[in-house]
């Protein structure tokens, strides 16, 4: 029985065994073959030309790193024998159904959270997004109304279709696909009915307060309705498009919103989880008990924001180093993660290139599970090889913990000691982004209900 593995993304298939192989494999093979005996040269030319496109492919093109829900943090269960993929996504939907989850937080936080980067919204173009509990139809003016971007309700007002499934932009308003009916963007409020010569005054489309910075189209959300308090700032060398992008990673993690960012004040995981190096994987299975030569080792300090103003801010000030026999600095960045409110962190790491600066977003797309998007930037001088490797290290570190928060019980009383008090400062501090009607989150029937 031959072995066969799919990679869905591109839809080949590639047999081994003791199976016949595809026709593809036997032209290949007899092309191999005949060039090798009459243009040994060509071959080699033909090698060495596609060696040289993997190099550009994996040092010179920016990471893309895209994984769903399920795909990290359950390798123990998809490992065990028996019943194939469908039997591996099964052992993983009844994990997470027989995980306990503990005395929750509300769900969904007041404050901005992204809903699509800037680069994924055309001119005139919508797109539905589902976060906070909430269906959006966010969607970016004509470039000739001025290109700017806007946040409604996803259905209109008058019979409910949704506007971003098959709606269209005119100038700067949203058309609603089963009428016709146009609705402002900057305001909601409908502009024309293709079928009536007055426009009521009470047609209006929820609008929801809305800023596209960093090249991040981020959205309000306040359970009491209430208007923007604070603003999310423009960082310079991002906004005005100096720097490039040099990579993206986007995972969906199976958690509640408010332990993700509590990694930072958690300090003293770091030495535990991030110490081995990046070779061990993402998997704490393995990487948790690697005992190398080298290691990485970490300091850190966590504190909230006392600025008049900046209440809504922390700061996580963090040395990192990779030393060889716990002796001999082989490398080290110096890093200031600025939280931002409850779903938006800004890293700003030095390196020996220069300054490189990571955009972290965390938004609810269910009471639990957490889209969390990394955006890396840095100058022309900040080289794509090296920006890629440290990504990759970013990402490989970040898998760890998202293996623990897809497994972990929230614990609103843990049994913590006096060297992890910033958890609890952190706590208070984030417990300023609920207020009386943030809607909560029980167990009920082992089924989400919130």
């Amino acid at each position: 029985m031959a072995n066969a593995t799919t990679l869905e993304g591109g839809g080949w298939l590639l047999c081994s065994g003791d199976g016949v192989p595809p026709l593809a494999l036997h032209v290949a093979r007899a092309w191999v073959s005949r060039l090798l005996a009459t243009r040994p040269d060509a071959l080699l030319a033909f090698l060495v030309l596609l060696a040289v496109l993997i190099a550009w492919r994996y040092l010179f093109t920016p990471i893309e790193w895209n994984r769903s829900l399920g795909e990290v943090g359950f390798g123990h269960l998809k490992e065990e024998r028996g019943g194939g993929r469908s039997a591996a996504r099964e052992r993983v939907r009844l994990c997470r159904r027989a995980r306990l989850l503990g005395s929750l937080p509300p769900a969904f936080p007041n404050g901005w959270f992204a809903l699509v980067d800037s680069h994924e919204l055309l001119f005139g173009q919508v797109k539905h997004v589902s976060a906070l509990g909430e269906n959006f139809a966010v969607f970016r003016e004509e470039e000739a109304a001025g290109g700017r971007v806007h946040v409604l309700g996803a259905y209109c007002p008058h019979l409910g279709a949704n506007m971003a499934a098959g709606g269209r932009v005119r100038g700067d308003c949203l058309e609603c696909p089963f009428h016709g009916w146009r609705f402002r963007g900057a305001d909601g409020k409908c502009a024309a009915v293709p079928y009536s010569a007055k426009v009521p005054d009470f047609a209006r489309a929820q609008r929801w307060s809305s800023r596209e910075v960093n090249r991040v189209v981020f959205v309000w959300y306040h359970a009491e309705g209430e208007e923007p308090s604070w603003e999310p700032e423009a960082i310079p060398e991002v906004d005005g498009g100096q720097w490039l992008r040099k990579g993206r990673s986007t995972f969906h993690v199976n958690c509640h919103i408010q332990e993700i960012p509590e990694n930072g004040a958690d300090v003293a995981h770091l030495n535990v989880v991030h110490e081995p190096l990046l070779t061990s994987g993402g998997d704490l299975r393995r990487s948790g008990t690697s005992k190398g030569i080298a290691k990485h080792v970490w300091e850190a300090s966590w504190a909230a924001s006392r600025e008049e103003g900046l209440e809504h801010t922390a700061t996580m000030s963090l040395r990192h180093e990779l030393r060889f026999l716990n002796k001999f600095l082989i490398m080290g960045n110096d890093v200031k993660a600025h939280q931002i409110g409850p779903g938006y962190v800004v890293l700003n790491i030095q390196t020996f290139l220069g300054r490189v600066i990571i955009l972290q977003t965390v938004t609810p797309v269910e009471p639990m599970i957490q889209k969390v998007v990394h955006r890396i930037y840095g100058s022309k001088y900040v080289i794509q090889p090296f920006a890629n490797f440290m990504f990759l290290g970013e990402t490989i570190m970040f898998e760890r913990d998202v293996m623990v928060w897809n497994h972990k019980l929230y614990l609103d009383k843990p049994a913590l000691v006096s060297e992890d008090r910033a958890i609890n400062h952190y706590r208070r501090w984030y417990s300023q982004f609920y207020s009386e009607n943030s809607p909560r989150v029980s167990m009920k029937d082992r089924s989400l209900e919130w």
